[in-house]
Formats: C-alpha cells, structure tokens, sequence
C-alpha cells in the first residue's frame, strides 16, 4: 500500500509539473506573438514616415540584349534550324492534306476499333465526320500537322533529357526549376522571344508549342526510369547487360507506359498552345478562331472550337491507347 501511495504522489507531482510547464510555454508563446506584433506594426510606421524607395532593376533591358545578341550572332544557326523544322512540317501536312479525307476517316475509325474500342471508333469516326461537314478538314489537317511535328520534336529532345536526369541527380536537380518556370509562365509569353528571334509564320510557332509542351515529356521520362524496380536492373547486370542494353532492353520497356502517359500530356499541350500560336501566323483552326474572335461571328467560332474539341479527343484517345497496346 505504502508503495502505491508512493506512485500515486510521484504520477501528481509529474503530472502538475507537466502543467506549469505547458501554462508557461503557453505564455511565452503569446508574448513572444505579442513582441512580433509589435515590431511589426513599428516597423510599418517607420517606414511609412521615412518613405523609403529601392532601386529599379531593369531585368528585362537584360534580356533585350541577350536576344539582340542572338539575333546578331546566331542568325546562320537560327536560320538553319527554322528550315529544317519548315521542311518537316511541310512533308507532314502535305501528305495529311493529299490522302482523300473519306481514307483517313476509315484509316483512323479501324486504328480506333483496333486499339480500344467499338464505341470509341464510332465515336472518332462521327468527329471527322462533323469536321468535313462544317467544311473545316483542310484547316484541321494544317493543325494536325502542326501538333504532329511540334510532338515530335517533343520526342526527340525531351525524351533524352529525361534519360539524362534519371542518370544523374544533380542534373535532375539543375533542370527540375527550369522546367516548373516553363510550366508556371503564361503561354502567351512564349511568343515574345520567338518572334524575336525568328519572326512570324508556322515553325516560330511550332518552337514555341514545343517549348510549352515538353515539361511533362522530361518529367515522366525521368519518374518511370526511376521507378524501375532494382531487382531486375541488378539480375540485367548479373547477366553481363552492358549500360546501353540495360536502358534499351528492360528500363525504357518497363518505363514505356509512364513516358507514353507524358507524350499524352505533351500531345494535350500541344493543342492548346498551337491554337494560341494563331497570332504569330501558325494558321489552321487557331486562324478560324482568330478570325471569328476579330469578327464577332459566334456561330463560325464554335465550329473552329467543335473542330478543336474533336481532335483533342482523337488525340488524346489514340495516345492512351497506344500506352495500354505497349504495356501488353
């Protein structure tokens, strides 16, 4: 019983102790809120009477010389760069456009049935119907192949990048507040540079769709790479697999759904972006838009925007589809 009694009064002791201690936290805590409270509504004042001015740091002059400096120096490479890319999406939308639209409707309607389903092959093949009918399919294609090479050069710089900062830390660590910047800053804002750079017309506006849309190729690269399990990288090594054999054969195959998941985001990008890039010149439905918006005709507007919408859709269901068919 004495014992007991013993451990009664040393669990009250601790317990009042833990108490006093709390009360007295409690009040610190609040003064040292009432201090800063203080400071504060001083340092407000002070200010207020001293009117205190920084200095103005003209960060954009920076950049107008960078980009004058571009334009003066680089200018061959510049130029070079734009025909090639010009090249590009010329063979791209000139066979879009010489293949007979009812062929196309088909081609894709099958592809659709084959890949996913039925009732989205019904679905894809009633869009192109639409389109043709409200006699938009020439505008259609100019922007289909707009996207088409914009994703493309997606592909072959962003997927590389991403290969790179899987491999490395302290690039992934260098790249991922570049491409939160390139993510955060308003589409509109591309424009800007490039048109600097390279003027108006369709491959300014391909560069700047490619810069707004390749964020999320790098960044699912990067994550399904890192997301191979490392049991089957270590038995790829255990059976002699060189650096290029284990990225060629086990982790590109294994990461291939989470990169084919940021194509399909890139592709979703791209859309929006190239319909913005109307007003650099980049034609095809953002033109349609463009020119319903100056125009105030509605009824012309929504077509462009249903065209739009339609493509979106087979874009989008034709890219997860094809994630689904890899990972088989």
């Amino acid at each position: 019983m004495k014992k007991n009694a013993g451990k009664s009064s040393s669990i009250d002791v601790s317990a009042e102790s833990r108490t006093i201690w709390q009360r007295l936290t409690g009040s610190r805590r609040l003064l040292v809120f009432l201090v800063i409270l203080v400071v504060l509504v001083g340092m407000t004042i002070l200010f207020r009477q001293i009117h205190l001015e920084t200095p103005h740091v003209t960060i954009g002059r920076g950049v107008e010389i960078a980009l004058d400096w571009a334009i003066i120096y680089l200018s061959p490479i510049l130029e070079t760069i734009k025909l090639g890319i010009h090249q590009v999406f010329m063979a791209v939308e000139t066979f879009l456009l010489w293949v007979p639209w009812p062929v196309w409707v088909v081609f894709i309607g099958l592809a659709s049935w084959k890949l996913a389903s039925v009732v989205t092959a019904v679905m894809i093949t009633g869009g192109l119907f639409i389109i043709q009918l409200v006699k938009l399919w020439p505008e259609t294609m100019s922007t289909v192949a707009l996207v088409g090479t914009a994703v493309l050069l997606t592909i072959i710089l962003g997927v590389p990048i991403g290969i790179l900062a899987s491999r490395s830390d302290r690039f992934d660590t260098f790249v991922r507040p570049i491409l939160d910047a390139m993510q955060t800053i308003p589409s509109l804002v591309y424009l800007i540079p490039v048109v600097m750079l390279l003027g108006v017309g369709k491959v300014p506006a391909i560069l700047a769709t490619m810069v707004f849309g390749i964020s999320p190729a790098i960044r699912l690269t990067n994550l399904g790479l890192r997301q191979v399990p490392a049991d089957i990288k270590e038995a790829a090594q255990a059976f002699g697999a060189s650096g290029w054999q284990m990225l060629v054969k086990v982790e590109l195959p294994l990461a291939l759904r989470t990169i084919m998941a940021g194509i399909n985001q890139s592709t979703m990008l791209s859309v929006s972006m190239v319909i913005i890039a109307a007003f650099i010149g980049a034609g095809g439905l953002g033109h349609s838009v463009l020119f319903a918006l100056n125009r105030v005709q509605i009824g012309t507007g929504f077509e462009a925007g249903l065209a739009i919408l339609i493509i979106a859709i087979i874009l989008d269901r034709l890219t997860q589809s094809l994630a689904r068919a890899s990972n088989r």
